[in-house]
């Protein structure tokens, strides 16, 4: 089965449909939280989520936008970006968004969680330390993850191992490190990037798509319109800085 992961879209349409023209054919769609927020199409890319995701989680954005936790604990560009989100939102959107969970277990093989699963809306998965104590407190073989807008993953060869890092290299196409071996004995998280708004400096969209019958799976990169969706947000008065992050993927 081709199943693509998307995660932190951020209501960047253009990016997101980008990504699915990019991908191509796919049995199923695993969205990562985050659908809204930041960006200037909330129920754009809502309808997009509604219409293809076989499993859908919330993140902490998605639950800001809602009134779910406390805008105060963003800063002040993404609580006026998640609140002008919140108020965009059809009601039918709204009440989809508001049954997500921040983390599903899918079967026996793989768990979604946006930060962790240890602590699923607030943790950011960067480092092996974390991710080490994360092994701890789940059962299945991969945990998908998004939150930290990068692409990277972790590999726990088995309970004795310390924890490895590993991240793709998206800079020449196309390198063999795209494509990783999920088979075997290991265990790993996986962040397949953001959609919407990249933060490993790189400012094209990010996705994966993993294949389980052959396990593997391959980090992705595509171009999009940058421009456009930036003018999008300046006809809406979003904040300056979540408009020029765009352009250095930070």
């Amino acid at each position: 089965m081709r199943i693509l992961l998307v995660s932190d879209i951020h209501s960047n349409i253009v990016a997101l449909e980008a990504v699915l023209l990019d991908a191509g054919s796919f049995d199923q769609l695993w969205c990562l939280g985050d659908t809204i927020g930041y960006g200037p199409s909330p129920n754009e890319c809502v309808d997009l989520m509604r219409h293809h995701a076989k499993f859908a989680i919330s993140g902490n954005h998605d639950m800001a936008c809602l009134g779910q936790i406390d805008l105060r604990d963003f800063n002040p560009d993404a609580r006026n970006a998640n609140l002008w989100n919140g108020e965009q939102l059809t009601a039918t959107n709204h009440d989809w968004l508001a049954n997500l969970a921040p983390r599903i277990d899918v079967d026996e093989r793989y768990l979604l969680a946006h930060g962790s699963p240890r602590e699923p809306v607030w943790e950011y998965l960067l480092s092996a330390e974390a991710a080490a104590a994360n092994f701890e407190v789940f059962s299945q073989k991969i945990c998908f993850v998004g939150h930290s807008h990068v692409q990277l993953g972790f590999r726990q060869r088995n309970v004795y191992d310390r924890v490895e890092r590993f991240l793709p290299d998206m800079r020449h196409q196309p390198p063999r490190e795209h494509v990783i071996d999920l088979s075997g004995g290991c265990r790993f998280f996986i962040n397949p990037g953001s959609v919407g708004q990249p933060r490993d400096q790189d400012k094209r969209a990010a996705y994966a798509l993993l294949d389980s019958d052959a396990a593997t799976l391959t980090f992705m990169r595509v171009e999009y319109e940058i421009e456009r969706t930036q003018k999008q947000m300046v006809e809406h008065g979003l904040p300056t800085a979540l408009i020029r992050r765009l352009e250095y993927g930070m």
